[in-house]
């Protein structure tokens, strides 16, 4: 098919990611045409001042609505998208000049009417943004499940670097109500109507997360609620691996409570487990402040997780 891209981002109160993310918009080696729609979710800091210092460099398109969350943003713009496959990006991510020619690339060879790309680190992020990407994308925290390897079974695309064409959207309506979860609701449901999804890897974006060790632990909490709502709403999905997380702080609680009464065991393998941490992210980043914070990373990432899914599992109805 004739591809024909419309780049759509939703951005609440942040018009300095926004400035980055269409900065590195202009500078793609990409030949065709594209289109980029900037969706502002009822912001109180407005974007729009910063988005109107590109209209000279890009086909792009403003629009302000009433606050209503991030999925609801991405629909508002893929219907009012002119084109036939979009791309969701979320605002703190930096795009390299290659991404929309890889994208091209990999549709052409093997077309699928959904992908996702993986996230990495750029050499100017702080020590604390590349220590949380390193937890997000590493195999020994995540199993790379945001694009560092091939996944296991099918790819199940992230909305922060999402491909979904015009079909599929209209079919399956888009991305849900959830607040947290839903591009991997969509993501089933796309598998319910027949479409394939693929990962890119070539097709990778900068994440430029702007979170503290707080804000981190919040978003893996979410994430970790949205599982077991994920698992009940489609049963068939449901993976013993989902309770990883919860089970690995449980027996890390055990393990300190064991250690006082001189049973240091349990906790020696902790202790090998953040050490491999350690000196995979000092390989990694080369960088001995990433690797010491990839370590409360992770730990803030299995709590954050864990505790959610435990909350959302057992406590809520």
């Amino acid at each position: 098919m004739d591809l024909k891209f419309s780049i759509i981002v939703p951005v609440y109160n942040r018009p300095q990611e926004i400035d980055e993310l269409l900065e590195s918009l202009t500078k793609q080696d990409f030949q065709d045409d594209f289109e980029v729609l900037i969706i502002e979710d009822g912001s109180e800091n407005s974007s729009e001042e910063v988005v109107n210092k590109y209209t000279l460099k890009l086909n792009l398109n403003y629009f302000y609505k009433d606050n209503s969350g991030a999925g609801a943003s991405r629909n508002y713009g893929m219907e009012r998208a002119s084109g036939n496959y979009f791309i969701i990006l979320d605002s703190d991510v930096i795009v390299p000049p290659q991404y929309l020619s890889e994208v091209k690339k990999a549709l052409e060879y093997n077309y699928t009417d959904a992908f996702g790309g993986p996230d990495a680190a750029h050499p100017s992020f702080t020590a604390l943004q590349k220590a949380i990407n390193y937890s997000m994308t590493s195999v020994l925290t995540t199993g790379g499940i945001r694009g560092k390897k091939k996944a296991v079974g099918k790819f199940q695309p992230r909305s922060f670097n999402l491909g979904l064409s015009k079909a599929a959207f209209e079919k399956t309506s888009g991305f849900s109500k959830m607040k947290a979860g839903e591009d991997i609701d969509l993501t089933f449901r796309l598998w319910e109507n027949g479409f394939e999804t693929q990962l890119i890897n070539k097709a990778f974006v900068y994440h430029k997360r702007r979170s503290t060790i707080k804000q981190f632990f919040k978003q893996t909490f979410a994430f970790g609620t949205a599982r077991p709502i994920l698992n009940k709403k489609y049963p068939e999905t449901a993976k013993l691996t989902y309770w990883f997380p919860s089970l690995f702080i449980i027996g890390i609680d055990f393990a300190i409570i064991a250690a006082f009464f001189l049973y240091w065991q349990l906790l020696t393998f902790y202790g090998i487990y953040f050490t491999c941490i350690f000196l995979d992210s000092l390989l990694q980043n080369k960088n001995l402040k990433v690797a010491l914070l990839s370590v409360v990373t992770t730990i803030t990432q299995f709590y954050g997780y864990g505790l959610g899914f435990l909350e959302s599992r057992f406590l809520k109805k």
